[in-house]
C-alpha cells in the first residue's frame, strides 16, 4: 500500500521520501515538567505559583529525577524521529541541598547532559522565573525592587551559561527561553515604568556574548495570566520589539494569544525581522490552559505555513503544556505526535501545484487542492515513518502507554 502511496504522491508532485526525510531531522523539544506537574526537584519545592495551575491528580506521576528519566525514556520510545529535551532550571540534580535560584551552576545539571548523550538527543533550558518567594508579588525583572530584579539577573544569566555548556557537550545549540510572569491583576498607572525596567534587566542578562553554536537566546510574549489580567509587562509588541532590535529568537506559544488568535499567520511575518523563531506549541482552552496538543486546525496550520515559508531550518519547534488529569506518559506520547503528524501532512502538501494555480490567479484550483490535500492517504505514510522508526502505529501505542502503567505508574504512590 505505501508504494501505492507514494505513486499518488508523486502525480501530484510530491515526494514521499523528501518528506519524511525531512521528518526524520525535525525534532520536537520535549517538554520535562509533563512529567511532574511542574513540581521540579528543590529541596522543599513548594506549590506552583506565578499564575500557573495545573488540574488533575491522576496516578503516576514521577517523584524523583530518576522516575522522570525514565518516563521521558518510555515516551521517546512512543516517538518516531530525532527529539530534545527541554529542561527548566528547577529541575536540577541538588543532592538535597538547598541551592537557590541565583546559585545554581552547570554541576547540578550535568546528570541531565550525561543522560541526554545515552539518549542521543539535544536539550534546551529555561531559567524558572515563578513559584518563588521572591516572585510572590508577581514581578521579577520587571519589579521596582533593585535587589529582586539583581536577583532574577543572576538566575536568567547562569541559566544561559548552563545552556551554553550544554549546547557545547552535546553538539547541538541549546535555545535558552526567557519567560517571565510580571504583571498586574488590576490597571497600572505606569506601565512604561515597569517594561523599561525589564528591557534594562534583559539587557544585563544578554549582556555577555555567547558562542550561538551552543546557545541560541529567545524571549517569550503572552497575552495575559491568572494575577496579570490587566497588564503583562512582556506583551507581544514588547518582546517583538526586543527581539527585533536585538536579534534574539522570538518565541510564540499558541496559548498566548486571543482565543480566537491564532500563531501561523504571525510566521511569515516574524520571521522577516527576527533571526530565529522558538515555537511552543500548546492548546489554550478558553485562557492559557496548556491543554494536550491535538491533530486539529490550529496546530496543523502553524506546521503548514512553516513548510510553506521554507523556515524549519529557522525554527525550533516545542511543546508547552501540562495536564494531570490523563495518563502523562500518554498526553506527552499523544501531544507529540500530533505535532508531528500536523509537520507531516504540511510536507505532503502538494506545494508546487498550489503556488502555480495562487501565482496565475486560479484560486479555484487553489481551493480543490487545499481540499484534496486533506484526503489523501496521508496516514499510510505516517505509519510508514513509525515503522522504520520501531514505534508503535496509531492503534498499538495505547496498548504500549496502557502497559508501562500497568507494570511502572501502578508502583507509584
Amino acid at each position: 500500500m505505501f508504494t501505492q502511496v507514494k505513486e499518488l504522491y508523486a502525480s501530484l508532485g510530491v515526494d514521499v521520501e523528501l518528506a519524511l526525510a525531512a521528518m526524520a531531522k525535525t525534532p520536537i523539544s520535549l517538554h520535562c515538567w509533563q512529567g511532574d506537574d511542574v513540581v521540579g526537584f528543590e529541596t522543599g519545592a513548594g506549590a506552583l505559583g506565578s499564575g500557573l495551575a495545573v488540574t488533575g491528580n491522576y496516578p503516576g506521576k514521577a517523584r524523583s529525577i530518576d522516575e522522570l528519566r525514565q518516563d521521558l525514556e518510555q515516551v521517546l520510545s512512543l516517538l518516531p524521529g530525532a527529539h530534545r529535551l527541554n529542561l527548566h532550571a528547577i529541575y536540577g540534580d541538588f543532592g538535597g541541598e538547598a541551592v537557590d535560584r541565583d546559585a545554581i551552576e552547570l554541576k547540578h545539571f550535568q546528570g541531565w547532559i550525561d543522560w541526554a548523550k545515552q539518549q542521543g538527543i539535544g536539550m534546551d533550558f529555561n531559567p524558572s522565573n515563578f513559584s518563588h518567594p521572591l516572585a510572590d508579588d508577581g514581578l521579577t525583572l520587571s519589579s521596582p525592587d533593585e535587589g529582586k530584579r539583581d536577583f532574577w539577573i543572576e538566575h536568567c544569566k547562569r541559566s544561559r551559561k548552563i545552556a551554553a555548556a550544554m549546547g557545547e557537550q552535546l553538539g547541538s545549540a541549546a535555545v535558552t527561553n526567557v519567560w517571565i510572569p510580571d504583571g498586574m491583576k488590576d490597571m497600572p498607572a505606569d506601565r512604561q515604568s515597569y517594561r523599561q525596567r525589564l528591557s534594562d534587566s534583559l539587557d544585563e542578562v544578554f549582556s555577555e556574548k555567547l558562542d550561538t553554536a551552543h546557545n541560541i537566546d529567545a524571549v517569550e510574549c503572552k497575552l495575559f495570566g491568572i494575577g496579570s489580567e490587566s497588564m503583562v509587562v512582556g506583551s507581544h509588541e514588547f518582546y517583538m520589539g526586543y527581539a527585533m532590535k536585538n536579534q534574539t529568537a522570538l518565541c510564540l506559544d499558541a496559548g498566548h494569544f486571543h482565543p480566537t488568535e491564532g500563531i501561523a499567520d504571525k510566521i511569515s511575518s516574524v520571521l522577516m525581522y527576527v533571526p530565529e523563531l522558538l515555537l511552543h506549541v500548546s492548546r489554550g482552552v478558553r485562557w492559557d490552559s496548556d491543554h494536550v496538543v491535538l491533530f486539529d486546525d490550529q496546530t496543523q496550520q502553524i506546521m503548514q505555513e512553516l513548510v510553506r515559508c521554507d523556515a524549519l531550518p529557522r525554527t525550533h519547534i516545542g511543546l508547552d503544556f501540562f495536564d494531570a488529569s490523563i495518563n502523562r506518559i500518554a498526553a506527552w506520547a499523544i501531544g507529540t505526535r500530533a505535532a508531528q503528524k500536523s509537520l507531516l501532512l504540511a510536507l505532503l502538501e502538494p506545494r508546487e501545484k498550489l503556488r502555480a494555480a495562487e501565482l496565475s490567479g486560479d484560486y479555484t484550483t487553489r481551493l480543490a487542492l487545499l481540499e484534496q490535500a486533506k484526503s489523501l492517504p496521508w496516514s499510510v505514510v505516517w505509519e510508514e515513518f513509525c515503522k522504520r522508526n520501531n514505534v508503535p502505529g496509531e492503534m498499538a501505542l495505547l496498548d504500549s502507554v496502557k502497559s508501562y502503567e500497568a507494570s511502572v505508574l501502578s508502583g507509584r504512590h
